[in-house]
């Protein structure tokens, strides 16, 4: 991997409770290097979004963060406000699930170009106007000039979240957090975007956090993968390293239950039981009452990373052996 733009080590996002608290984010640790994307994938509720806004100090109070998140050399838990404000739209971005509800549907697209660009830059308004016209044109937005004229809601859901990628790449950010870009766009849209966003990454070398529950766009466009269950990682990994030789439970049920054309006749697979209490996880590993292999070690003493091949990791007591595959 090449030099690490964003760091995380041991990160924990809990929340208070009536008579305790609740922890989302249980010691969560990844890397993201220059010019590569991470895909961070696992079920609704797993943590992938509370660790995304982590990273740009974006986790709602009240709320007790603990753990480090490096974001180019700068330190964003506990950092003050106004060097988060620096940091927001300058050296990272975020894109959204809904381009819709990110942007304002009163305020034209060029008026918001031009505040989202003078607020991490020192551009005059005519500055600004050509950096967003550059940009549209970047993310192949047809009539840049029309388009600048144009409200929200003149536009389709997939030149919205282009042009949401075109904001945050105005300021050249060294990081962006996509949260889950391409769940509202049909089928051809989602993979436009998905091209554009692998592409910023090899030409700007771009670090990329991806989050997503959709595998099959985390083997279109990453390099790496992590899995995430109940708030922590589980496993991680080169896509094909992971996808082809799954050694966590989870990760292989996980990879199970997608179909395939001409494949799966029968009956769907799926993952028995309920995501636990995160208030009152069991002792030992959390996936414990949904594993097959589920032993008493399991249920008693919490797992550690083991190293398997490169820079392939499983948080298992007894990870599926190579070259089982997801099979």
């Amino acid at each position: 991997m090449m030099e690490p733009v964003l760091q995380i080590k041991d990160l924990s996002v809990a929340f208070p409770n009536f008579s305790s608290q609740v922890t989302v984010v249980r010691k969560c640790s990844l890397e993201v290097g220059k010019g590569e994307i991470l895909g961070l994938v696992g079920e609704s509720g797993s943590g992938k979004t509370m660790t995304a806004m982590s990273c740009l100090g974006l986790v709602p109070k009240p709320s007790y963060t603990c753990g480090s998140v490096n974001v180019a050399g700068q330190e964003i838990v506990g950092a003050k406000k106004a060097t988060l404000n620096q940091l927001r739209g300058g050296t990272a971005g975020m894109i959204f699930q809904n381009p819709m509800t990110a942007l304002n549907p009163f305020i034209s697209i060029g008026d918001q170009f031009k505040d989202a660009i003078q607020s991490s830059t020192s551009s005059s308004g005519r500055a600004a106007r050509q950096r967003a016209l550059d940009v549209l044109g970047y993310v192949y937005i047809p009539n840049p000039e029309q388009t600048l004229k144009k409200f929200p809601h003149q536009l389709s859901g997939g030149q919205l979240q282009r042009i949401m990628i075109a904001m945050v790449i105005a300021c050249n950010p060294q990081l962006l957090i996509a949260d889950e870009p391409t769940t509202a766009l049909d089928v051809t849209i989602q993979a436009q975007v998905l091209l554009l966003i692998r592409e910023l990454a090899l030409k700007n070398q771009l670090a990329v956090l991806f989050i997503t529950h959709d595998l099959s766009v985390v083997a279109t466009i990453c390099d790496r993968v992590a899995v995430m269950y109940a708030g922590s990682i589980v496993e991680t990994g080169d896509v094909a390293d992971v996808f082809g030789n799954p050694a966590h439970p989870y990760t292989r049920k996980l990879l199970q239950t997608v179909p395939a054309i001409g494949k799966n006749h029968g009956r769907l697979e799926f993952i028995p039981g309920q995501v636990p209490n995160m208030s009152s996880l069991p002792n030992g590993c959390a996936f414990q009452s949904r594993c097959e292999s589920v032993k008493d070690k399991c249920r008693n003493e919490p797992p550690v990373a083991i190293s398997l091949t490169g820079s392939h990791q499983a948080v298992c007591h007894f990870p599926i052996s190579q070259g089982a595959g997801s099979q």
